[in-house]
């Protein structure tokens, strides 16, 4: 019986696992969803924002997944020294590496390093629950916070550091989190991007959120706006991008409001150093850009700062290397020939790729379909040579023979439980818990292990 590991249980890896259980040519088999986290979703549980609840809602469809009877959840299994990939190859046929892309892109220029300035990646992890996120409180003494990029990413922890307590009360939000989140005294948020709005990442729908926050106003200017040939005459422009265009338009054209809170969307600003003041960051200083006519821009040696107390880079994501599998540095995807792992430039039989760290940190949820699917294929029909061996015992014999104690799905129902409990002994509704202690205490407490 053909018995494949997953290894990673977001979207690419559920998908992958969906695959191979509907797939008709290679009868009977048995996919095993591993995942180094205690609990399964991946970024739809760790990287989308909490008042998004209906992109959160895809864990229901990820669930279907993972409750299949010929799928079965491994969590708090982490390939690595104790655990490395050839060591997988030997208690599975075949192992999909489905593990995203987990760093973050630097900015590269001085002061990043200051106390103040972090990852957007950093900031999401905090206020998702994520058990190895910093618990740096973030906003504390905080009344003015740049978000440097134009994607989503940016669009979220913007619309975050604007939210007020009264909306944040009904999300899984950990209860740190939103008490430090309610005491802010943010009042100005800069989102700012290099290029022009014709060229930012986020979508219609995201950017529109923005204007609907209670007591915040959105300010764009409008002499910026019009330095983009896009902006300037849409129509050639795609129709998403149009639809962008025409929003930040309706922006520009309202008068301005008093507000507790104002956002500002600043376009054709570079960062070249974040500024230094009492030993942490005190400000951005951003170079003026241009459009030089080829789709990218110029520096026009004109600089302006804006002063600040709290930066968050977003500016894309980036693949780890996982030790024992090659990479490739430059595109941070581990090399491939449609979905299988190559070594050397040579095929690797048994291992294969999917999602982010097959293809790079592109497209959205739904892009890791078509992905799985193409990885499976590759493995379908490598299948008469990679599954004729004989396993020697079932993988979680071997697992735990290497001393490796999976959470399995009764662990995990029992940390959603716990959650349920102790959001209603905090008045509210499911509330995540935050730590590796309190996740495994109430995993193992499934089992009375």
């Amino acid at each position: 019986m053909p018995h494949i590991a997953v290894v990673g249980s977001g979207p690419s890896g559920v998908y992958t696992a969906q695959s191979l259980v509907q797939q008709g040519s290679v009868p009977d088999v048995r996919v095993d969803v591993l995942d180094r986290l205690p609990c399964p979703y991946g970024l739809v549980r760790y990287g989308v924002a909490p008042d998004h609840e209906k992109i959160k809602s895809l864990q229901n469809n990820l669930r279907t997944v993972l409750h299949e009877d010929r799928v079965r959840f491994l969590g708090g299994v982490e390939v690595g020294p104790a655990l490395p990939p050839a060591k997988l190859l030997e208690l599975y046929h075949a192992v999909v590496y489905c593990v995203g892309a987990a760093a973050d892109r630097r900015l590269g220029v001085p002061g990043e390093e200051l106390p103040g300035s972090w990852s957007a990646t950093d900031f999401v992890a905090w206020y998702s629950a994520h058990p190895d996120a910093r618990d740096d409180g973030f906003v504390r003494g905080v009344r003015t916070a740049v978000a440097i990029g134009v994607g989503n990413v940016a669009v979220d922890v913007t619309r975050m550091l604007a939210r007020g307590a009264a909306e944040l009360l009904p999300t899984d939000m950990p209860q740190a989190a939103l008490d430090v989140l309610a005491a802010s005294e943010v009042r100005d948020v800069y989102m700012v991007g290099r290029r022009g709005p014709s060229q930012a990442r986020f979508t219609t729908k995201e950017l529109r959120e923005l204007a609907t926050l209670p007591d915040t106003e959105v300010v764009v200017e409008e002499g910026e706006l019009t330095l983009d040939p896009g902006y300037r005459d849409p129509v050639a422009l795609p129709a998403a991008v149009r639809r962008n265009v025409e929003v930040l338009r309706s922006w520009a054209a309202r008068p301005r409001r008093d507000a507790a809170r104002r956002i500002h969307l600043r376009f054709f600003l570079r960062p070249v150093e974040i500024v230094e003041g009492g030993g942490r960051v005190a400000g951005v200083r951003f170079e003026r850009t241009a459009p030089d006519g080829l789709g990218g821009v110029t520096g026009t040696g004109r600089h302006e700062e804006i002063g600040a107390q709290l930066v968050l880079r977003s500016v894309g994501y980036r693949g780890v290397p996982l030790e024992g599998l090659p990479f490739d540095p430059g595109s941070g995807t581990v090399p491939h020939l449609a979905g299988r792992v190559l070594r050397g430039g040579v095929v690797s039989p048994g291992e294969y790729v999917a999602g982010w760290i097959k293809r790079g940190p592109t497209g959205v949820i739904g892009t890791n379909r078509p992905c799985a699917k193409e990885t499976v294929a590759s493995l379908i029909e490598d299948a008469p040579a990679v599954v004729r061996k004989e396993l020697a015992q079932d993988p979680l014999t071997g697992l735990l023979a290497a001393g490796v104690r999976p959470v399995e799905w009764d662990g995990w129902r029992a940390i959603e439980r716990a959650e349920t409990a102790l959001g209603l002994t905090l008045g509210r509704g499911s509330v995540k818990i935050p730590d590796w202690a309190g996740l495994l205490d109430a995993a193992r407490g499934a089992s009375g292990a």
